[in-house]
């Protein structure tokens, strides 16, 4: 069965295929508007995207869930739109005030305006939700074989009609429910936006902490394109563009955590690195926060440090959320299509409130990022880029001659470890059939900042803004037939430092027969090898393992790799803690 994070995955990395035409149609309407360009049919244009976004989002998702994208089940998606809004419409009740004293004719059109205008406000939420449907239909019906005599409407014909019939449930649901539905969302708006610093300062640290599942798509799109109604125009992004005096308060905070911040934090990291290491990662350094600040790309900054360094992550989500909180209680209102960086910031800048705070404040947050990350880079020897202690091993890499799609393949384990390749803004989201031929070594040599393994069969690779051509030379190298297999691992020349090894002292084998113990006892443990700065071990049972002990012995870190692999990360001991593990271990 599923977990409920590879449930939910999909359904993020859909979102982001209709949130990618936003950026355009902002540039349109914002160089369209009377303060720029003075252009009414530019700034018509960029309208009609905002204008359509339920409708985008019905084609977005459900493409973005049907296997290999396929375009039908977008057909699907707007056919269950259509109808399922539509139909509502004749169903819904208007109110008796709305053509109170009109003549026919015009309580006619009051009548329709209101409705139209009902409708609007849930258009999001009915795209995605016919997205969905359309999507899951797709893979469920798109081979469905009707009998010989209607089997024209067999197989991917299928999908809209039976998307259709989708469609026409949901708009007697809608119709009849209308008000309770509305009523609801009406009340949870309120509630969030009522919820003031504290809960944009929740919103802030959710955002952070849920890109290590890939879930904080879903958040976003609450926030931007569902609280709030301004006029008939909710979310908060929408609103913003629809002149909300109150609209931004969920994307002001970004603007000094991706312009001022997280530079500053790539900056700390790169001074406190080992001065033989500076030159190597402060190429990397310097085009992350370059990125960030014009674009407000942060994820790989983010997977730079995540798993190296988890406090200051944490450190990261707080200062978000307080990012959050404090532009909303200065009244600071920014808005943007894409993301929080310079671009944005300049583009609607006549848009915003108080937009030139944003500079001394990000110069304060640039401060406070510095001291805080080489605070606790230096206190607490946090392992951030080039300060690792495993980065002295020998680098794997694959070469399988057949472009980086096939050498992405091999690394991944091969064409038969692949269920499913997808891609969002700056990962691959892809589901194996075994986390254990991931080779990641290899992984990070062909570029990857950072693997995320959401569950036994999810994996995310962060790769940056690259990430959706590399999906598509992945696909089109299954396809073409290359990668059938890992590819044999080459090993580069190793660095001029190895790893201290030598043989166990006294004191490493009290400590192996501790680690032993804490790893459920010599009986628990199947296979023990090391790799640089840490052990990697197969148990029998992974209940029998005490996290707590092992880091009460010095492990820095604990990895479950699968169901009964685990890897433990001792520091440069490894490989004679290691050693002196085996001694324990039955001949």
């Amino acid at each position: 069965m599923k977990s409920p994070l590879e449930i939910l995955q999909p359904l993020g990395r859909a979102l982001m295929l209709p949130i990618a035409v936003l950026p355009v149609a902002g540039l349109l309407l914002r160089l369209g508007q009377p303060d720029l360009l003075n252009i009414g049919f530019v700034a018509a244009a960029g309208d009609a995207i905002f204008s359509n976004l339920g409708l985008l989002f019905a084609i977005g998702v459900a493409v973005g869930l049907a296997r290999e994208n396929n375009g039908a089940a977008g057909l699907a998606g707007v056919v269950c739109f259509l109808i399922a809004s539509e139909g509502a419409k004749t169903l819904l009740h208007v109110p008796a005030e709305v053509t109170a004293g009109l003549i026919t004719a015009h309580a006619d059109l009051a009548g329709a305006a209101y409705k139209a205008k009902a409708l609007a406000k849930l258009s999001v939420p009915i795209g995605i939700i016919s997205g969905v449907i359309a999507g899951l239909f797709y893979n469920r019906f798109s081979e469905f074989k009707l009998p010989e005599y209607l089997a024209f409407f067999s197989g991917r014909r299928f999908v809209p009609i039976i998307s259709g019939l989708a469609g026409l449930l949901m708009a007697v649901l809608l119709g009849f429910g209308y008000d309770a539905i509305n009523g609801s969302v009406d009340a949870a708006s309120r509630a969030i936006v009522g919820s003031g610093e504290l809960g944009l300062l929740v919103y802030g640290f959710l955002n952070r902490i849920l890109i290590v599942t890939g879930l904080h798509h879903i958040l976003n799109n609450i926030a931007w394109f569902v609280v709030g109604d301004f006029h008939g125009t909710t979310g908060d992004l929408r609103r913003f563009f629809a002149d909300d005096p109150n609209a931004g308060a969920f994307m002001s905070g970004f603007f000094p955590v991706m312009m001022f911040g997280l530079p500053a934090a790539c900056l700390a990291m790169y001074h406190t690195a080992r001065p033989e290491k500076k030159k190597a990662v402060g190429g990397m350094l310097f085009s992350l926060a370059l990125t960030s600040f014009l674009t407000g790309v942060t994820e790989p900054i983010e997977f730079s440090f995540m798993f190296l360094a988890p406090m200051l992550y944490a450190v990261h989500a707080v200062l978000t959320g307080f990012a959050m909180a404090l532009m909303n209680a200065l009244h600071i209102k920014l808005g943007f299509t894409f993301s929080a960086g310079l671009f944005d910031y300049v583009l609607n800048f006549g848009k915003a409130t108080h937009p030139l705070w944003l500079l001394p404040l990000g110069g304060v947050y640039a401060a406070v990022y510095y001291g805080l990350f080489r605070f606790f880079i230096q206190k607490f020897d946090l392992k951030t880029p080039g300060r690792e202690t495993d980065d002295l091993a020998t680098t794997e890499t694959v070469s399988t001659g057949g472009g980086r799609g096939a050498d992405f393949v091999a690394a991944l384990g091969g064409a038969a470890n692949l269920t499913s390749v997808d891609a969002c803004t700056t990962r691959l989201r892809l589901i194996v059939v075994d986390q254990g031929a991931i080779n990641e070594p290899a992984l990070k040599a062909l570029g990857a900042r950072g693997i995320v393994k959401p569950s036994d069969k999810a994996l995310q690779v962060v790769l940056g803004p690259i990430a959706d051509g590399v999906a598509g030379e992945i696909r089109a190298a299954l396809n073409q037939g290359n990668g059938g297999a890992p590819a044999p691992v080459v090993a580069t020349k190793p660095a001029p430092k190895a790893v201290p090894s030598g043989l166990p002292t006294v004191e490493d084998d009290r400590k192996a027969e501790a680690v032993v113990s804490a790893l459920g006892g010599a009986a628990n443990l199947r296979i023990v090898g090391t790799c640089s700065s840490r052990l990697r071990v197969v148990v029998a049972d992974q209940a029998g393992i005490d996290e707590a002990a092992l880091k009460a012995l010095g492990a820095r870190g604990v990895v479950r790799v699968g169901e009964k692999t685990i890897h433990v990360v001792l520091g440069p001991d490894a490989e004679r803690v290691g050693e002196a593990v085996r001694c324990h271990l039955p001949a």
